[in-house]
């Protein structure tokens, strides 16, 4: 009997030391679990993709990971050719600077082939799996991308198969046999969400990159990137991220592209980076409300180029937040100007204060993209560029 009340006043003294710490700290339940909440989502990650072709070196604590472009299939269907390879092994260095910081070699590439060809044969796969680990284990890298645009489609001007896609699901297979549960496997993936088996492929891939940007021309005074739909689109980033989430994608394993560059015509030329943007006397600025991003229109009023600014890249920062996707991507490093304006807004907002005041903000803020509803059918068909 003793006991029982023993342990009685026992219970009862820890109840009220729980009360008495509440009153202390004036945290309620509530509080601790919404900055849990936040706690647990930030930081996000940040992919920036870095080019072979240029001698600007990133700031290595402006992104969580380097995507270095690019790598190729060989010419003999078994292995990887990496473009500038002494490039790349300065690129690996920077992790001297933030230990943290992952570095990837993407493989492919817009018009980058011999794709098909190598998945098909099983000698040939497995050899290729092989050799991204000798390339991870040569330059130090934390993974390996794969960028194959795309699967079952000749629209790059590559050779392609209607088993590619069962194929790409035997070559993921393979690199994550070959380079180890340690190592990250990612690819990037169209707006459209088309022609990859996600259901078959999610088990050996870490995180998946959303190309929501040259899906609309200028040619056709369409948005390249815009995030809602309006009059002057053909398919969204909203959109896209709606079509990924259907076909079974955690979002937790999803990024967004940003893209840091714009996409003319009559006017202006194909693409222009965001560093070299001039407005012509002829033209004006114009925001879409509805896309929520803007665009350059000719003295008819038409649509000549589709661009991302400050405003746009904010907007799709919150947006990621929102949703709680896994972070942001962008192209590329190079295209912004010397100030750093579009990548800083990223690095603020997935990385930074920003990001965590944003979060914490009352919940009537938040606006999350409706992830029931169903993408759009049928899927619209990838722009030759």
């Amino acid at each position: 009997m003793k006991k029982t009340i023993i342990r009685l006043i026992l219970a009862a003294a820890v109840v009220a030391l729980g009360f008495a710490q509440t009153a202390c700290t004036g945290k309620s339940k509530t509080d601790s679990e919404a900055k849990a909440k936040v706690d647990s989502v930030h930081p996000r990650i940040i992919i920036a993709y870095v080019t072979s072709g240029s001698d600007v070196m990133p700031d290595p604590n402006s992104m969580t990971h380097i995507n270095y472009a690019f790598g190729h299939v060989n010419q003999t269907f078994n292995g990887i050719d990496v473009a500038n390879p002494d490039r790349l092994h300065q690129i690996s260095a920077l992790k001297q600077q933030n230990p943290d910081l992952k570095v990837i070699l993407s493989v492919g590439g817009w018009g980058s082939g011999r794709f098909s060809e190598m998945a098909a044969d099983s000698l040939n796969r497995a050899s290729f799996a092989a050799d991204a680990k000798r390339v991870i284990d040569e330059f130090n890298l934390d993974g390996i991308d794969i960028d194959w645009e795309y699967p079952t489609s000749s629209s790059a001007g590559i050779s392609s198969s209607p088993d590619d896609t069962q194929n790409y699901t035997l070559l993921m297979r393979d690199l994550r046999s070959a380079i180890g549960p340690d190592k990250l496997l990612t690819l990037a993936t169209p707006g459209n969400a088309r022609f990859y088996d996600f259901p078959a492929i999610l088990p050996y891939v870490d995180f998946i990159n959303i190309m929501s940007y040259d899906i609309g021309t200028a040619a056709a005074h369409k948005h390249q990137a815009p995030l809602y739909e309006s009059e002057h689109t053909r398919l969204t980033a909203d959109q896209a991220l709606k079509a990924h989430l259907e076909a079974g994608i955690p979002k937790d394993k999803l990024t967004l592209g940003l893209p840091f560059y714009g996409r003319g015509a009559y006017e202006y030329p194909d693409y222009m980076d965001y560093k070299d943007f001039k407005l012509l006397d002829s033209c004006t600025i114009v925001w879409d409300e509805k896309a929520q991003v803007p665009y350059i229109a000719n003295s008819k009023g038409e649509l000549v180029m589709g661009y991302n600014d400050p405003r746009a890249i904010e907007i799709k920062c919150k947006y990621i937040l929102d949703n709680d996707l896994l972070g942001a991507m962008y192209w590329e490093y190079t295209c912004d100007d010397a100030q750093g304006t579009l990548r800083k807004i990223v690095t603020d907002y997935m990385m930074g204060q920003k990001g965590l005041d944003y979060q914490q903000a009352p919940a009537e803020h938040y606006v999350p993209t409706d992830t029931t509803a169903p993408a759009p059918k049928p899927a619209p068909a990838i722009p030759a560029n």
